[in-house]
């Protein structure tokens, strides 16, 4: 059976799974998204990317700012979807909302649930070392990530990913394994579990704040924070009062322990790095950005500064 569906998403993250919805069987017979935003040094307002998505293939598109009423809810509804597909949405369902469409709304969330539920987990399972994370197929009730598991499929976390690499390959399981669950549903034949009680971690927003290093800590810690914040909000440290933002970098010397005042000190310069003290280890910087300029490789600003010796932070 070809169910009708409605889609809830706005940023790039939701794009794969609203392209592979158009593109199967089921109908996508409108979107949801956020209202136009200030965007870019003109502050100009900008269409979400799944707006733009959408509109380029003719679904229809509304806007509420929220959801709470019914006039808020009134273009879901005369959708007469079958089920709503919720990707990174950024509003919070309420129990009216969730109600609407036949079959209930299903959620693709980028973590293997329960674990790091949650605004960000795709950050925040590579700041903590995770091994593996995935995404979860879940049916939403009105909790934060509560509701019951349809499937997952688990991702491994390669040395040297960033929040950004990440990001476009749990976007790209999720838009697939969503289509799975759909087809299921359309058959009966799609059944859920309960989330574990045990395990239950939680992904906060990230702040801007948490992307200033502290060179103290240990450089594999570091490290991950340079990888999980990329691309955004970018990981950074002062040099000569400025800031400097660094894209990435590698831990290096990890069983080093630093001299007392030692932390942040550049001990060494090479052809390709920037070589930092931590608090326990050391970190290669490989490409960094001073303000107002293009990112570069170390090498350039190597070539341009007397590094040595000098301190971040």
């Amino acid at each position: 059976m070809t169910l009708r569906v409605a889609f809830a998403g706005t940023p790039d993250f939701a794009l794969p799974a609203f392209h592979a919805l158009v593109g199967s069987r089921h109908t996508v017979v409108g979107v949801l998204t956020q209202p136009d935003r200030p965007k870019g040094r003109g502050r100009q307002l900008a269409a979400s990317p799944v707006k733009l998505a959408a509109q380029a293939c003719g679904v229809p598109v509304s806007q509420p700012v929220k959801l709470k009423t019914e006039a808020d809810r009134a273009d879901l509804a005369a959708w007469q979807p079958d089920v709503l597909v919720v990707v990174a949405y950024g509003l919070i369902l309420p129990r009216a909302a969730l109600d609407l469409p036949r079959l209930g709304c299903v959620n693709i969330h980028a973590s293997l649930l329960p674990r790091w539920r949650g605004a960000a987990p795709i950050q925040r399972a590579i700041l903590a070392g995770d091994a593996q994370t995935g995404v979860s197929i879940m049916r939403m009730d009105v909790g934060l990530d509560t509701g019951p598991v349809f499937s997952e499929r688990t991702v491994a976390i390669a040395p040297g990913e960033t929040g950004g690499s990440l990001h476009d390959r749990l976007a790209a399981e999720g838009a697939s394994a969503v289509v799975e669950v759909l087809d299921q549903l359309s058959t009966n034949g799609a059944s859920s579990t309960p989330q574990r009680e045990d395990g239950v971690t939680y992904a906060s927003k990230i702040d801007k704040a948490e992307a200033l290093i502290d060179w103290s800590r240990g450089a594999i810690e570091i490290e991950r924070q340079v990888r999980a914040f990329n691309p955004w909000p970018i990981a950074e440290t002062r040099l000569d009062g400025e800031q400097l933002r660094i894209y990435s970098a590698r831990a290096i010397d990890c069983d080093h322990e630093s001299i007392g005042g030692e932390s942040g000190k550049i001990i060494a310069v090479s052809s390709d790095s920037i070589v930092v003290a931590c608090g326990r280890g050391r970190l290669a910087l490989t490409e960094v950005q001073r303000p107002g300029r293009r990112p570069v490789a170390a090498r350039d600003l190597i070539n341009t500064l007397d590094l040595a010796g000098r301190r971040l932070g």
